[in-house]
């Protein structure tokens, strides 16, 4: 059965407003404006056609809907992260060994730039 699309830029976005309780903190955590985050978030809503949060005069409170939804998506996203940071990790324990004929290593080492 083939998935539906995702809208994960829409998702990040909640998930990041959700746990700041505050669209310039989650905006400023994605390198978006907030104007770009506030749209985002009215398209998933529009989306699920269910309201996500309350606005607040300074910030925003969850939605029942919106804290239905919000734990399933910080588990994913922790979940992404974890199975990325599998990846990440193993790189900076790779080991390199070259070998190289002394002569060679020290012409081309200390060969200068052009």
């Amino acid at each position: 059965m083939p998935r539906p699309p995702l809208p994960l830029n829409a998702l990040r976005a909640f998930e990041a407003a959700a746990r700041h309780q505050n669209l310039t903190r989650a905006a400023l955590e994605l390198c978006v404006s907030q104007a770009a985050l506030s749209h985002q978030i009215r398209t998933l809503e529009q989306r699920l056609g269910v309201a996500l949060f309350h606005r607040l005069p300074r910030g925003v409170a969850l939605t029942e809907e919106g804290a239905a939804l919000y734990p399933v998506l910080q588990d994913a996203f922790d979940r992404i992260a974890e199975g990325m940071q599998r990846f990440l990790g193993a790189q900076g324990r790779q080991v390199l060994t070259v070998g190289a004929v002394a002569t060679f290593a020290a012409g081309w080492l200390g060969a200068p730039l052009s």
